[in-house]
């Protein structure tokens, strides 16, 4: 499916916020169609919301592997939108260390519900950003959660609630920021435990690799709208 990528400006607490919303062709801001037969395909039932990497370290919107995300979703026929924190990019305000970032991330799903009522929201998050969207979880209460990379020793989980959706991980064994041993050991620590998919060899960035992350989004996306629609049977 092609995907048209359209530039937006969302107000957020701490200014404007940057973003970029992926569209299915022939669908709208509004989620209306354009008459374009490729709508056709779209699955009304879904948004998805994404986050970057590190702030300070060069994370933004436009970062590979958020940027094969939020389009491997679009392509399933899903608006995504992926956007930059507060202080990256034109997005106004400073660095906050994932609490004011948070905030962010609650500011930019409102606006996208505002546009799109009604349908049930996917949050997606790499690296820093699966931390942000983790502890965002709780009050988001997504019908699914995606995160890749998770920096479980690099930042302090210990306010995070698991949310009550389907949840899956991807990290790449050979992660070099992430230590996989530790990621492994905080899936095991959770009765509930999430889907875990490990990409053999893949560093943290999947260089070489975003083909197949692609191909995985898409999978376990479908496999969640799959599972969402047999239980309303």
């Amino acid at each position: 499916m092609q995907i048209n990528s359209q530039d937006v400006q969302i107000s957020g607490p701490a200014g404007k916020i940057q973003a970029i919303l992926d569209l299915p062709k022939g669908s709208s801001l509004t989620g209306g169609a354009s008459g374009d037969s490729s709508v056709s395909d779209c699955d009304a039932s879904f948004i998805s919301v994404n986050c970057h990497p590190h702030s300070l370290h060069g994370g933004t919107m436009t970062n590979k592997v958020v940027h094969t995300v939020s389009r491997s979703i679009a392509g399933l026929g899903i608006p995504s939108l992926r956007f930059n924190f507060r202080g990256v990019g034109a997005s106004e305000g400073s660095y906050d260390e994932g609490r004011g970032e948070q905030l962010d991330l609650l500011a930019v799903v409102d606006w996208m519900k505002s546009r799109y009522p009604g349908k049930q929201l996917i949050v997606t998050g790499f690296s820093f950003g699966s931390f942000v969207s983790a502890l965002a979880a709780s009050q988001l209460q997504p019908s699914m959660l995606l995160s890749v990379a998770p920096p479980v020793q690099r930042f302090d989980f210990g306010d995070f609630v698991r949310p009550e959706c389907d949840w899956t991980i991807i990290i790449g064994s050979k992660d070099e920021l992430v230590e996989y041993s530790g990621v492994v050991e905080w899936v095991n620590s959770f009765s509930d435990r999430p889907q875990m998919i490990t990409m053999d060899d893949a560093s943290h960035f999947f260089h070489g690799r975003l083909i197949e992350l692609r191909e995985k989004v898409e999978n376990i996306v479908t496999q969640h709208i799959n599972n969402q629609a047999n239980e309303k049977d």
